[in-house]
């Protein structure tokens, strides 16, 4: 079992859940992984993914219709289909993610970034793409590096749970850090002007700036830090389901489809690919 510290780190800094919750699940975990992933997919001819709302283009849900769009929604539904099941959306956080898998509420959930403590109680496939960890301002405040962001009076807001957490932390440590639940959240504050900045993933950066005209200047600060993304998924008996991952995983972005889903779901935004930092190789 976890001490009260480690379950913090492992999952990220989960802040709304709590160690309880956290202990809870890792009991479960041993009975989640009892079986076959696998077997247990093809026989409920369902695919559990976590889905998180507000996350474009990696997620978005209509609220009118209820249906759920972007590129992990492309990729789940390629899984689901080269297996020859149904996808089942179940709604989570980043943070929560983690939990979910423990507990067996899910199979698989895209868009984490592997950890070493994340991998004591979850399992990862390769790498799905890099990214780079980026900030959005809010208007009139400018910042090109890292210790410029590291002053005592810069306020940075991130989603609790997320990998952009530990990286503020790490990177901006003297900064003022401000932890929200969602995303929007985040956006909101610094569109407001209640915070300096927002720490983001390249795509969620450029999608937020795309959609509200009150924020300020995309960063990718100096010394740029890249992180992996990939799918996340339960450890079970045999393994078998984490090798089916990695050769969809290997296939689909050495054909280069990986890219081509994520282009698509940010051309629905609006954002063409020379919209893209020149140096973002993913």
């Amino acid at each position: 079992m976890l001490n009260r510290r480690e379950v913090y780190s492992s999952l990220g800094a989960l802040g709304a859940v709590t160690v309880a919750q956290a202990a809870s699940a890792q009991a479960q975990a041993p009975a989640a992984a009892s079986g076959s992933s696998l077997d247990r997919i093809l026989s409920s001819k369902k695919l559990r993914m976590a889905v998180v709302a507000g996350q474009e283009p990696y997620f978005k849900k209509n609220l009118t219709t209820g249906k759920w769009v972007g590129f992990c929604i492309a990729m789940g539904q390629d899984i689901a289909k080269q297996m020859d099941v149904e996808l089942e959306l179940v709604e989570s956080t980043w943070g929560n993610s983690v939990l979910d898998l423990q507990a067996n509420k899910i199979d698989i959930a895209f868009g984490l970034n592997p950890t070493p403590k994340r991998a004591l109680v979850i399992d990862f496939p390769p790498a799905m793409f890099y990214n780079v960890s980026s900030l959005v301002c809010r208007k009139g405040f400018k910042a090109e590096s890292w210790s410029d962001f590291n002053k005592p009076e810069v306020k940075i807001t991130y989603d609790l749970g997320s990998s952009r957490e530990t990286i503020v932390k790490r990177y901006a440590p003297k900064a003022q850090h401000i932890g929200y639940k969602t995303s929007p959240e985040c956006i909101l504050a610094v569109a407001s002007g209640r915070a300096d900045a927002f720490a983001a993933s390249v795509f969620l950066g450029l999608a937020a700036r795309k959609q509200n005209t009150n924020l300020g200047d995309f960063v990718m600060p100096t010394p740029l830090v890249k992180t992996i993304t990939t799918g996340a998924l339960q450890y079970d008996s045999d393994g078998r389901f984490r090798q089916f991952i990695t050769a969809w995983t290997d296939f689909n972005r050495s054909s280069g489809q990986v890219r081509e889903w994520i282009l698509a779901s940010l051309g629905e935004m609006g954002i063409a690919e020379s919209d893209l930092p020149p140096n973002l190789d993913f």
